[in-house]
């Protein structure tokens, strides 16, 4: 029959704490189970007088939980003999006192995040650069293209987006025609809602939004999926067999993707301007048919046409900052999540910052 290692007596005024047994290095995790069920409500009396065996890791127990109840309550120590106290005072002037952090000073703590910015700008311009000659390998070799894989990843990356793409875009065209009926109206000018529609679409919100969709998907996928076979070593032995992974696993999620996002972005022209429309015909009793005669007057092939520019240049960004953290992870699970993350936080920055640029570069050339 196991004896238990404490003994609790609960008194009006005190309990009782009354130590058995031998409090050595094979049985103090039993006692730790033990010490964490004693009551910190009212003072202590801890006596040692039961313990007939007592050795430096029993003594560092006692001291750790003698610190913790002292900070919860009063505790008194009787019972304890001249040996148990002169190890106690051994242990206890050499163990190293926690001393909170020092808190880093504003300029260290920006040093700190400018290096880390640096290094990770650094490093994907070494990706790139692999990246860069892995396609030129390519397209020196054309029978090492992987089309199967391509013809794959545009099927996930593409076709099986057209669903979450058409409803966010159509949501993004009826809030657009919502908003911009209720400024339109008070001036008399309804019929407007159709060039705000239609040409901020095309141009500007269904290239990004899109591409942001795209990024929380498909990016942190392409970053979940790199970084699992890291962990699991499929890219050490795929590069001992002789293979380069950046012909195998990055060339191919990168091309599906910039075939995929114009495609994914006409379609979601089409359904953010149905979006639209309808919201029209509801909020300014706008038909179809005058909203489609107007569509045609105002929206020229152009706005199409710098929208789908955008595409390919947005599927690079997501696809290369997706697979460049993928390869980052380190080997443990919680890095996956971490490096998914900033994946969708780095795709996502870089689209509205090159949108922007886009947006600049129109503007300066009058388009």
């Amino acid at each position: 029959m196991n004896t238990p290692y404490i003994t609790l007596e609960s008194h009006p005024e005190h309990v009782n704490f009354i130590a058995r047994g031998k409090w050595v290095l094979d049985t103090v995790f039993k006692i730790e189970e033990e010490l964490r069920k004693v009551p910190c409500h009212k003072k202590i009396i801890w006596d040692l007088s039961g313990i007939n065996d007592f050795d430096s890791a029993g003594v560092l127990l006692f001291i750790e939980y003698l610190e913790r109840f002292e900070k919860e309550t009063t505790v008194e120590v009787v019972g304890y003999t001249s040996g148990q106290k002169a190890m106690y005072d051994l242990l206890h002037q050499n163990i190293p006192k926690m001393q909170s952090p020092k808190k880093k000073h504003f300029v260290e703590t920006l040093g700190e995040h400018s290096f880390e910015i640096i290094k990770d700008i650094s490093e994907f311009i070494t990706f790139i650069g692999h990246l860069m000659y892995a396609f030129m390998h390519t397209l020196m070799n054309p029978k090492e293209i992987r089309f199967k894989e391509t013809v794959y990843h545009i099927h996930q990356s593409g076709f099986n987006a057209l669903v979450i793409i058409g409803l966010t875009s159509f949501l993004v065209g009826m809030v657009i025609s919502y908003q911009g009926s209720v400024q339109l109206a008070k001036f008399g000018a309804d019929i407007f809602i159709v060039d705000t529609v239609a040409i901020s679409l095309t141009r500007e919100l269904a290239p990004m939004i899109t591409a942001i969709v795209i990024a929380g998907r498909s990016g942190s996928a392409y970053t979940a999926e790199i970084g699992a076979m890291k962990i699991t070593e499929e890219i050490a032995a795929m590069r001992t067999m002789g293979f380069d992974p950046y012909t195998f696993l990055v060339l191919p999620r990168i091309i599906a993707l910039m075939i995929a996002l114009p495609l994914l972005i006409f379609f979601a022209d089409i359904i953010g301007i149905f979006g639209g429309m309808v919201a029209a015909a509801i909020q300014l009793d706008i038909s179809m048919t005058e909203f489609i005669n107007r569509l045609y007057e105002v929206l020229e092939v152009k706005h199409y046409i710098l929208g789908m520019i955008k595409g390919p240049v947005f599927a690079f960004i997501i696809a290369a900052v997706g697979c460049f953290r993928g390869f980052q992870v380190s080997d443990n699970t919680e890095s996956i999540g971490q490096h998914t993350t900033s994946s969708v936080v780095n795709s996502i920055f870089l689209v509205i910052a090159f949108d922007a640029l886009f947006s600049v570069i129109f503007t300066s050339l009058n388009l």
